[in-house]
This record gives structure tokens, sequence and C-alpha cells, in this order.
């Protein structure tokens, strides 16, 4: 019996990813080129003052966002280095891309022209659906997280820190319909320039996982 290398449940047509893998890994791959322009906005760092975090006698802050432009980084090595295996299972060449964003949609477009191949006769079929569709899944979170209709988008503990220098630590939801985070329990607000910088703040302090006091947004 043929088992999909993704999901793992039987394929009557005996390749290596089932007909349903074989779309969603297709459909993944189309939507990375406009995940990737999707971080554009998050590169630049924030530059919220007051209650929130402050740089102030600290190194001077990076032109952009290090684990965002890392990320971008990685979209394009993943799927550069996913094609040049396949090229080189298939004892294919292909011509070399000109700048980053060239080289992701090059990779992204020889990947698709594979796929029927990589579906049918790839023995590492399973393994490179896996990472895609886990490249599309974390950066989607940051593009566009999954909205809870009740209570909002978790977003994580709140940053702002008072003037004893204690971080407030509530949890933060974004409701539908906002387009500014707002802490119910200290009042600050976070709005969407910020929230690079914040992700970050959050990375950084996992401690606050249980935060002292919690309020669901209304």
């Amino acid at each position: 019996m043929n088992l999909c290398l993704l999901c793992d449940k039987h394929d009557a047509m005996g390749g290596y990813l089932c007909p349903g893998c074989t779309k969603a890994t297709v459909v993944r791959l189309e939507c990375l080129p406009g995940l990737y322009d999707g971080l554009l906005p998050f590169l630049a760092p924030s530059t919220a003052v007051g209650q929130g975090r402050s740089g102030k006698g600290g190194p001077a802050p990076l032109p952009v966002v290090e684990s965002i432009l890392d990320l971008r980084g990685v979209m394009v090595g993943q799927l550069e280095d996913w094609l040049s295996a396949v090229r080189q299972e298939r004892g294919m060449r292909g011509p070399r891309q000109g700048g980053v964003d060239g080289r992701l949609a090059g990779a992204v477009s020889g990947l698709l022209r594979n796929m029927p191949w990589i579906a049918v006769s790839w023995s590492q079929a399973g393994a490179f659906a896996e990472e895609i569709r886990d490249l599309a899944r974390d950066v989607k979170s940051i593009v566009a997280p999954a909205v809870d209709e009740v209570r909002g988008t978790r977003v994580g503990n709140c940053q702002s820190v008072d003037v004893s220098g204690a971080i407030c630590g509530a949890v933060l939801r974004l409701v539908p319909g906002d387009r500014v985070v707002h802490c119910d329990w200290c009042g600050m607000n976070w709005p969407p320039a910020t929230w690079a910088q914040l992700k970050t703040w959050i990375d950084e302090s996992p401690g606050l996982s249980h935060p002292p006091v919690i309020v669901s947004a209304p």
C-alpha cells in the first residue's frame, strides 16, 4: 500500500504525495512570493516611544528589523536549495537569477514546473512538502495571523514598561476589525508600525508566558 509522505494517508495514485497534498503544496508555493513581499512593511524598526520600551543608553538601532531580514533570506535560501536538489536529481541545469527578489521568483517557478515529477517520482517529496508547509505557515503567522473570532488574535504579552521598570505582561489580542492592538490592563496602544518591534520584545521575554494579570478583549 502506498502512503502519502506528507499526510500518511493511502494514495491510490501510487506516488509520493497524494493529490490533495500535491495541490496544497502547489498553492503554498504560489503564495510564497506574496508572503515574501508581505514581510516588507515589517522590516522597518519601530519608532514607538513613551510607554513602550526605550533604547536609551544602548547601541543605535539597526535600520531594519534583523529577524525579518533573516526570515526573508531563509525563504530564498530554502527554495533555491530545494530547486538545486531537484535539478541535481534530474540532471538539469537552470539559469542564475539576478537580485534577491528575482531569485525567489525563479526558485518558485522552477519548483512549480517540477511538481508533477516531485509528487510522483521523488523520494524527498515528503520532506520538501513539509518544509514548504512550515515555511508558508511561519511567514503567514507574521503577515496574516489567524483570527480567533470571539477573543481576537492572541499577539503575545504586553511589553509596556511602567515607571518602576516593570513590564506589564498582560495578554494582548487584536480584536477583529481593529487596526491597533490595545492593552486593556495598562492602556498601551500598539499600532501596526510597532508590531515588528513588539514581536521581537515578546520573543526576548519567554518568561512572560504567564502574566500576572490576564485581561481578555471584550
